[in-house]
């Protein structure tokens, strides 16, 4: 059994030292967020870049489907709806001039907007294709022309 002056010794030396605090210094801190926004900006980029990717690629299936529900369309009622009817027809029977032969929905659900929100341009006879229709969808800026994102995704092309 140590003595008592080992006893008052080792208190002595136990309450000189520091107690330990637990967590993380204010340096420590500002350094992992350095390092998040250096990885932030050096990510983030390439992120976006497929994004934009995504809404074209989407763009031109979403004309592929529109397209094959047309021809659907033509081959029931003996041509495509006219630009008047517009592609609410492969939806819902047109109130303006109604085929005679209109069977159903020729889509499984609404004729969806472009992915920047917007309706997709049809016309019957269309300009580029004066014997079948021009379905475009003017990319991000929502104007005919453009490049990258904003350039025109098109049936005919």
């Amino acid at each position: 059994m140590p003595s008592l002056r080992a006893r008052v010794a080792s208190s002595r030396l136990r309450s000189r030292r520091r107690p330990r605090r637990s967590g993380f210094t204010l340096i420590e801190i500002l350094v992992v967020i350095v390092v998040i926004a250096i990885l932030a900006t050096l990510v983030a980029p390439n992120i976006f870049q497929h994004v934009g990717a995504a809404k074209s690629a989407t763009a031109k299936s979403q004309i592929e489907m529109l397209g094959a529900a047309l021809d659907a369309y033509r081959l029931d009622n003996g041509s495509y709806p006219t630009t008047e009817q517009g592609l609410n027809a492969l939806w819902e029977k047109p109130t303006t001039d109604p085929p005679a032969n209109w069977r159903s929905p020729y889509l499984r659900k609404p004729v969806p907007m472009d992915p920047w929100g917007r309706p997709y341009v049809y016309l019957f006879p269309g300009q580029a294709n004066p014997n079948g229709y021009d379905l475009v969808s003017y990319g991000q800026d929502g104007k005919p022309g453009g490049d990258g994102e904003a350039a025109d995704i098109t049936s005919w092309k």
